[in-house]
């Protein structure tokens, strides 16, 4: 991992439950938490997917553009949603639901979040369907489903909350706000062929890399929780339901390697790109495969011994190294692929250069135009957009 300090570990061990409200049978019916690391100062570079970490690395260069996203989207957008669940939610706290907000609290003293008081507020929403979700940029916040809530133990849980913190820590809200600005305004250029075609090449990039975005929560949640298992058992029940007890984590596995070989049919690569294309989250069988693939590397296990980037650093990181790395990820990516259109190109060429020379050229496209449009709307005489 790039930027790392070879240190030993920071800090000592996470909470275990401090911060929860007064003693009620939810709450006191919890066991307690096994201890976990507390990753002191981490950056949160030491999880972010290389292909992720690059466009953010990019983005944070751009001085002042991410303040014109805040500015901008804060001034109306921002407060709809805010406003929408301060009025349909629960505010979870030391005493509504306080069992969650116990949990929230451990997830953020691994990740080194921040004091209690200055957390994103976390709400719990009345929907029968499992998810959660990180909203604004200005002052974020976090919503959890309630269906999610009774789906998952406590664990689980934590994994759940440390994937949201994953998010707010890492900015993503920033580009995830472009990317939704570039759909709108491809729709309204899609009377102009050139220009909707230009658009939807920057938008697809986007895409992708909100889908490694995902990937780089998953391994915030894992580290936030430091259980592999129940980070697992979160993307089996968000595949398959609730109820595990006929759930065989094997069998589940086996798919995500089905998924990924395609049945060795060149027309199941088309469908899978197909139904990649519109897509902001990998599919889940995938994402299990993918955040266990990061476990096996060794990469968690040297986190969690302290050998991460820090924080105060992120200043200093560099978007050519990181650019060179999200190359070399998809490079490698590439190669180990059991896809059949993946090693039809491998036949007939270098495709894993290929790979990593399209992501290094996308990358380079998507900083210049940011970077063109950053300027912009700095120039007190430019477009007022």
């Amino acid at each position: 991992m790039t930027d790392s300090t070879g240190n030993g570990p920071r800090g000592g061990s996470g909470q275990d439950g401090a911060g929860r409200g007064p003693d009620r049978e939810d709450a006191g019916a919890r066991q307690p938490a096994r201890r976990r690391v507390t990753l002191t100062g981490i950056s949160s570079r030491a999880w972010e997917h290389p292909a992720d970490r690059g466009a953010l690395v990019a983005l944070r260069e751009l001085r002042g553009f991410d303040e014109i996203l805040r500015k901008f989207f804060g001034l109306f957008n921002e407060r709809y949603f805010r406003m929408k669940y301060l009025g349909s939610s629960i505010r979870a706290n030391g005493w509504q639901y306080s069992r969650v907000h116990a949990i929230y609290l451990e997830a953020a003293a691994a990740l080194d979040a921040g004091e209690p008081a200055d957390l994103p507020e976390l709400y719990v929403s009345q929907t029968p369907f499992a998810n959660a979700g990180a909203f604004g940029m200005d002052k974020p916040f976090i919503v959890v489903n309630s269906a999610t809530v009774q789906m998952m133990d406590d664990d689980e849980l934590r994994f759940v909350l440390g994937h949201e913190l994953g998010h707010i820590r890492s900015g993503h809200a920033v580009y995830h706000t472009l990317l939704v600005w570039l759909l709108e305004l491809m729709r309204g250029l899609n009377w102009i062929p050139l220009g909707a075609l230009a658009l939807r090449g920057i938008v697809a990039a986007l895409m992708e890399w909100y889908r490694k975005a995902e990937l780089s929560s998953d391994r915030a949640g894992l580290l936030a929780g430091q259980d592999p298992a129940a980070a697992l058992r979160v993307h089996m029940k968000f595949a398959g339901g609730g109820d595990l007890s006929d759930i065989d984590t094997a069998a589940f596995l086996a798919q995500a390697n089905e998924y990924d070989r395609a049945n060795g049919d060149l027309r199941d690569s088309l469908v899978k790109l197909m139904l990649l294309e519109a897509s902001t989250h990998p599919m889940p069988v995938a994402r299990a495969a993918e955040l266990r693939r990061w476990v096996e590397t060794g990469e968690y296990r040297r986190v969690l011994s302290g050998d991460y980037p820090l924080r105060e650093d992120d200043a200093d990181a560099s978007v050519s190294e990181e650019v060179k790395a999200a190359a070399k990820s998809y490079q490698d990516a590439f190669a180990r692929s059991q896809d059949p259109l993946a090693g039809l190109l491998r036949r007939f060429g270098d495709g894993a250069n290929v790979a990593g020379e399209w992501a290094k050229a996308g990358a380079d496209k998507l900083r210049a135009w940011v970077s063109g449009d950053a300027r912009r709307g700095e120039d007190p005489g430019g477009d007022d957009r």
